[in-house]
């Protein structure tokens, strides 16, 4: 049997709120929240009243439901109605918490560890730092498999980094004063700043991305009332101290590492973030390993896009495909053993955290 078709809402919804005693919570609710009367009855003895305000319609009523709470936007304080409703005024853009780092070196294998979950708009996301750091990082191997139209609106996120790096496939997306929609494919990287207003308008089947936010949880928010792509352009603009990037590997050449006989390719990320972070690929050019000094920074990330090698550190770790691994700041490490088509995306916190 199909599922009937939802007619559009000919009337707003209202919450159901209960109410015993209809007098004393109809004064409070118009005369201190600032709600406004819509509906009341019976005429001679009102004891069900439906109310608007705040973006809300509440009907109190005896007998059904509970007082609830709402919450409003305000300066922090909490009242009580008189049928008990409780009412928290919260601020309407509190700021951003990040917590404290709890450093840990962590492997993270393809195949083990949490199953993956479907998160926003259908996207299979695979934790790739279980614990999160204490709550600082969140790193995300996410694949979009049967591709075609995302299910995707527009919307921000509340972050102090947040960086997304094209592992195979491809997607169109759409960026805040960025110009028309672009392609973004395998080995491309995006810088979304604080509050950028974005939209993954399509994928290719098998498309993969790694996702790299500080904090881990931080929020995302739609933005129903703008249209993307918006008609001007600023590929410069200013978004909480960062810029917008869109490295295109295809048109990025490969430079020498600090490593004797490795190479890596830059992504303009330091720059874009003003040195809050950094970003790049590398791989063996002549040699099939090195010893890494180590780094000073609070975060240095690394995930296997190709090829495999043995992570040293405290003894030999086999890494292969879609492996993860997390370097705890003042502890050495190296790679030996790199396959010819190795390559690892290495991301850091701050820029220059790494000394090669």
């Amino acid at each position: 049997m199909s599922s009937p078709v939802a007619s559009p809402p000919s009337a707003p919804a209202e919450v159901l709120i209960r109410c015993d005693d209809l007098a004393p919570s109809l004064a409070f609710f118009v005369g201190e929240l600032g709600f406004r009367v819509e509906t009341i009855f019976p005429a001679d003895d009102p004891r069900v009243a439906s109310l608007s305000g705040h973006g809300l319609r509440l009907r109190l009523e005896p007998g059904q439901g509970d007082p609830g709470t709402l919450r409003i936007a305000g300066a922090p304080r909490v009242l009580i109605a008189p049928n008990g409703t409780r009412i928290e005024y919260v601020d309407a853009d509190p700021p951003l918490v990040v917590p404290p780092l709890a450093a840990q070196f962590l492997i993270t294998r393809a195949g083990e560890g949490p199953e993956s979950g479907i998160g926003r708009a259908g996207m299979v996301y695979r934790d790739l730092i279980p614990g999160r750091l204490g709550g600082r990082f969140i790193a995300s191997h996410i694949a979009i498999e049967a591709g075609g139209p995302v299910a995707d609106w527009v919307h921000f996120h509340k972050i102090r980094f947040q960086m997304i790096f094209c592992r195979q496939g491809w997607a169109r997306l759409v960026y805040e004063d960025q110009g028309p929609a672009f392609l973004f494919q395998a080995g491309d990287c995006v810088l979304q700043p604080p509050r950028i207003r974005h939209r993954v308008l399509e994928s290719s089947p098998g498309f993969e991305v790694v996702e790299i936010g500080c904090p881990a949880l931080h929020e995302t928010l739609a933005d129903h009332a703008m249209d993307l792509p918006t008609a001007t352009l600023q590929p410069d603009r200013d978004f909480g101290g960062q810029r917008f990037l869109h490295h295109v590997a295809a048109k990025t050449a490969w430079t020498p590492h600090g490593a004797p006989g490795w190479e890596k390719r830059e992504t303009g990320m330091a720059a874009a973030t003003a040195g809050l972070a950094d970003v790049r690929v590398i791989r063996p050019a002549e040699a099939s390993g090195f010893d890494a000094e180590p780094h000073n920074g609070e975060f240095f990330f690394g995930f296997l896009l190709a090829g495999s090698a043995t992570l040293q550190h405290a003894g030999p770790h086999p890494l292969g495909p879609a492996d993860a691994f997390v370097i705890p700041a003042g502890e050495a490490w190296g790679l030996t053993g790199a396959s010819d088509d190795l390559e690892v995306l290495e991301v850091m916190l701050p820029a220059g955290a790494a000394t090669f």
